[in-house]
């Protein structure tokens, strides 16, 4: 299927990603706008395309593989290498809660 080279205005920032007040104040002032019959205005998908490139090059990061890897290697309080997906047999009581509740106010007050 052939793509269109140009976009309409009500079409280009769902083309990018974006609401329509962030593509009218960041991105249209630095397009070439076409005008289409006697109302319409179209971008050009290649002009369109360089900003994301050049906004890309300037504030993408790419993907760590570490943090990806030091995600999965996280171990976490409370959780053990025995721990399975489903349904908890153990129920809790109200003491329990209160129990709970009383250490995480203490952390808060002694600023932990």
């Amino acid at each position: 299927m052939m793509q269109p080279r140009l976009i309409r205005l009500r079409d280009a920032p769902t083309y990018l990603g974006m609401d329509k007040n962030r593509f009218n104040n960041e991105v249209r002032p630095l397009l070439t706008a076409i005008p289409i019959g006697k109302q319409g205005i179209a971008f050009d998908v290649l002009e369109l395309n360089a900003w994301v490139d050049h906004y890309k090059s300037r504030n993408g990061r790419p993907v760590s593989k570490n943090r990806r890897q030091l995600w999965e290697k996280n171990t976490y309080q409370g959780l053990e290498s025995s721990a399975t997906f489903g349904i908890s047999i153990k129920e809790s009581t109200a003491a329990d809660f209160v129990k709970a509740l009383e250490q995480v106010t203490l952390k808060k007050r002694n600023g932990t």
